[in-house]
């Protein structure tokens, strides 16, 4: 079985030409507020709709490939016919880093092309996820929702010093630059060794937390840092400490708002569109992680349910439960 995937994916290598165009999104119909999908003339209005469903830096929601999209929904039979966006949120949040880039992308948009955007919340909108929320100008959440979790977090690290001195087990790095195996989980920790860690945690925390009192009025600093932390709240109790605008809301009432903003009138047929990140079969082979594939078993020792391997060793915006 493995030689002849081999040999499909050479043959598919040596008939395959070189991409000149980058890959587009592809346009998927969602429902309208009133579960309409049908193709509507070119001439129909657009809101263009975002999925945050997962977790923030892994898969479809890289900041690069959310950036893509919203390359291309200004292309194509798109174009100028985006008159808002809907941001549809399912997220625990994710690596630090994408959460911000896609906020800015986000900001960027808006900005450029004088459209409004709204975030619906139907399940969970954590740490990065309420990061990129903080660019819509209207957060709604279905009764059940939960938001909040306002902090940065590394790790953790383990430390296996002590059990590695009891069975005789020994290690060695050969390193240059002071503190340069920090956090070495084979030897025992240096006081202050992690400092530098300690003040990029602190800057990304200042920086979480400038965004969202500055995007929510009612949120000030001062109650965020002092008294909510990075505790998650269910919808009714995080509208009334300011984190959303919309408690009790739906998918209809969310997008009826928005098209409301966005100057689309209420008789008037508009389109939702999905732009769906491009696949390609190789790319897909690519991130195959299989036993199979690989001829080995692996064992991982996750720590939190959405806790991946990928994350490890990356500064997050991202809600444990396991770890809270």
């Amino acid at each position: 079985m493995l030689i002849g995937l081999i040999l499909v994916l050479v043959c598919l290598m040596f008939f395959s030409t070189p991409d000149i165009f980058p890959a587009r999104g592809q346009p998927v119909i969602s429902a309208d507020a009133k579960g309409g999908r049908d193709l509507l003339p070119p001439s129909a209005p657009v809101v263009l709709k975002l999925n945050f469903m997962g977790v923030i830096g892994l898969g479809d929601l890289t900041s690069d490939k959310v950036e893509s999209l919203l390359l291309d929904s200004r292309e194509g039979m798109l174009g100028s016919r985006v008159k808002a966006v809907l941001l549809y949120m399912n997220t625990p949040g994710g690596a630090a880093d994408d959460a911000d880039a896609i906020y800015r992308a986000l900001k960027r948009y808006k900005e450029e092309y004088k459209v409004p955007i709204y975030a619906f919340v139907d399940g969970l909108c954590a740490s990065g996820g309420m990061y990129i929320a903080s660019a819509a100008d209207q957060i709604f959440a279905t009764p059940s929702s939960i938001i909040g979790s306002v902090g940065v977090i590394l790790g953790p690290t383990f430390n296996y010093s002590g059990l590695m001195e009891r069975y005789g087990v020994q290690s060695l790095a050969l390193t240059e630059g002071k503190d340069k195996d920090m956090l070495s989980p084979f030897r025992p920790w240096r006081p202050g060794e992690d400092a530098s860690l300690r003040a990029i945690t602190a800057g990304l925390y200042e920086q979480f937390v400038s965004i969202v009192s500055e995007a929510r009025p009612k949120l000030t600093r001062q109650k965020l840092v002092e008294e909510y932390g990075a505790q998650i709240y269910i919808s009714k109790v995080a509208k009334e400490y300011g984190y959303i605008d919309h408690d009790g809301a739906n998918y209809s009432t969310a997008l009826a708002a928005l098209t409301d903003a966005a100057g689309i009138p209420s008789d008037q047929h508009y389109q939702v569109f999905t732009l769906e990140p491009p696949h390609t079969l190789l790319s897909d082979l690519s991130q195959i992680n299989t036993s199979l594939l690989k001829g080995k078993i692996t064992h991982q020792f996750q720590i939190g349910p959405f806790m991946n391997s990928e994350l490890s060793g990356r500064f997050l915006y991202l809600y444990q439960p396991a770890m809270e």
